[in-house]
């Protein structure tokens, strides 16, 4: 899906970053697919401390990183991590949730990536072991117990919380969660920072563009992604265009009946000069892109 990239000082060292009151990250240093370099380790989680408990969001790619992430927050607050959030069906950013079982953490997805989840069933767990040489371990897969079927505003622990789905732009039921007092955005995969946007073949790119330019328009002072670094509302909008200038280039190409290569070129050349140095893959990346536009034309 993307190259990998892992911090060549890194360690399997899941330090918190402090982001806002009661507000942290847990930011890996890889970005990729799990190899037995990163352990499997290569998404963000992010969690809020409330009156009541944690609220986590995200939890990995493995049980074993699940209760890494446990002790960090630990090493933070001593109240038990009481609910959590999986932003996707992507199994790097919810084969943790195990890890949560002995709190009894209720666990929050939407129905369509629950469904999906389901289907997968023991494929990821299978996979990541085989992608790691072992380092992810055994994962016991544990599924969320409380499903959105929409968006919708709640109150957990004290903490003002709207959850927001992307009509399935990165990925079927991704969820967004906006926490109004602070104005963070915590987004897994529909959000990025110094990566471009992660597309994929069950994404829709029609919704990705349009669910970034209508939570830009909530104005977050922070942004907290599944990969990278935290960064600020203006990267949204910067993505929502990068995103909507590609595929009105690729709809146009392949009106014309261009073939995938001249669009690549005709994209680079009119994109490039403007969002190569706003990303650290943008000439990796957009051929994945103009490809994958293009194929859902077809």
């Amino acid at each position: 899906m993307f190259n990998n990239v892992w911090a060549e000082s890194a360690l399997f060292d899941f330090s918190v970053t402090p982001i806002a009151d009661n507000v942290y990250s847990i930011v890996s240093p890889s970005f990729g697919l799990p190899t037995p370099e990163n352990k499997g380790w290569n998404s963000n989680s992010h969690f809020v401390v409330t009156d009541k408990g944690v609220l986590l969001f995200d939890t990995g790619s493995s049980e074993i990183i699940g209760n890494e992430i446990k002790k960090a927050i630990k090493s933070v607050t001593k109240k038990p991590v009481r609910w959590v959030v999986n932003s996707h069906s992507h199994a790097d950013h919810w084969l943790g949730n195990a890890g949560f079982t002995d709190t009894g953490a209720e666990i929050i997805a939407s129905e369509r990536a629950v469904r999906v989840m389901k289907e997968d069933g023991q494929g990821p767990v299978d996979a990541f072991s085989r992608m790691t040489k072992g380092a992810t371990g055994t994962t016991h897969v544990k599924y969320p117990t409380l499903l959105l079927s929409q968006g919708e505003k709640r109150n957990i622990g004290g903490l003002d919380v709207e959850f927001i789905l992307s009509n399935d732009a990165h990925s079927p039921g991704d969820i967004l969660m906006w926490l109004p007092k602070q104005k963070i955005l915590i987004g897994g995969d529909v959000l990025s920072s110094q990566w471009m946007p992660i597309l994929t073949y069950h994404g829709n790119v029609p919704h990705l563009i349009e669910t970034l330019y209508d939570v830009a328009k909530l104005n977050p002072e922070i942004v907290l992604t599944g990969h990278g670094n935290a960064t600020s509302g203006k990267s949204i909008k910067r993505d929502a265009d990068l995103v909507a200038g590609v595929w009105k280039r690729v709809k146009e190409g392949y009106g014309d009946n261009k073939k995938p290569a001249e669009i690549i070129l005709t994209v680079s050349d009119e994109l490039g000069t403007t969002y190569r140095p706003l990303y650290q893959n943008f000439d990796s990346e957009i051929k994945r892109y103009v490809e994958l536009m293009y194929k859902s034309q077809q």
